[in-house]
């Protein structure tokens, strides 16, 4: 625990505000204002991600059991997918220019704590993944080759299976959605270490417990929204939820005591 005393002693420095329990819907409205400024960025990445779940539809189609995972791990790396997201409204905020190459700017490859989180993401995502797939597999009741055969003998079943699956990915992701509410923001932000964001995020959910969330609620019903309109829906929901999430991090972290990056 002494290795992440500095760490928490500066995470103390940023402050958490308080907000009230219906704030996350706010979050939304900010995030559509900052989408419908600047709708180039958030268009060609949200493109870029529904082409990224289709590939995985296509690629899982006969395996729906690694499928299931595979989507419900994309939730876990979508605060990295979205970093450069974070930098358009971060420019709307500062009332500068707020274009797609803004967005690629903030994928820095000499910024090893992006890439260090980045890991971190890929690690818990691909635990995840592996987890879940081994799950259904060993519990189903009957192969699951197709969707509908998820829907039939998971979700339908009597085994209480799907609940099962839900409670075990909700005890995985607590940790990981704590960790990264809005860690992948500041880091973007500020010029502190990886594990001083973690804190800080841990410090906000903690605070904050039921506003925190009502926001993981709506994050992962807009994304199963998304996702259940053939992946189209997530041309829009991933940038909303990206821009949103920008909005959140402003509004729980006091950083004043800080300078912005330049």
């Amino acid at each position: 625990m002494r290795t992440f005393e500095p760490a928490v002693e500066q995470s103390r420095r940023f402050g958490v505000r308080p907000i009230p329990l219906l704030r996350p819907l706010g979050w939304l409205a900010r995030g559509w204002q900052d989408l419908r400024r600047a709708p180039g960025p958030g268009l060609a990445h949200g493109v870029a991600m529904a082409l990224f779940g289709a590939l995985l539809a296509v690629l899982a189609k006969e395996h729906v059991w690694l499928l299931a995972g595979a989507f419900s791990g994309f939730l876990l790396v979508a605060p990295l997918l979205a970093t450069g997201l974070y930098a358009v409204s971060r420019a709307l905020y500062r009332k500068q220019p707020a274009t797609l190459a803004t967005a690629l700017r903030a994928w820095k490859p000499d910024d090893g704590r992006l890439i260090v989180f980045g890991l971190l993401l890929a690690f818990a995502g691909t635990g995840w993944v592996m987890t879940s797939a081994s799950f259904l597999q060993t519990f189903s009741p009957a192969p699951l080759r197709t969707p509908l055969d998820f829907i039939v003998h998971v979700v339908l079943g009597e085994s209480r299976l799907f609940e099962a699956w839900l409670m075990l990915g909700g005890v995985m992701a607590a940790p990981v959605f704590a960790s990264t509410v809005v860690a992948m923001p500041m880091l973007l932000d500020r010029r502190v270490g990886v594990m001083v964001a973690v804190f800080t995020s841990w410090r906000v959910v903690m605070q904050h417990p039921l506003p925190l969330a009502l926001w993981a609620a709506l994050i992962m019903g807009l994304t199963l929204l998304g996702m259940a309109t053939f992946m189209l829906g997530l041309i829009v929901v991933m940038p909303w939820l990206a821009h949103s999430s920008w909005h959140a991090y402003r509004d729980l972290v006091d950083t004043s005591v800080w300078d912005e990056m330049p």
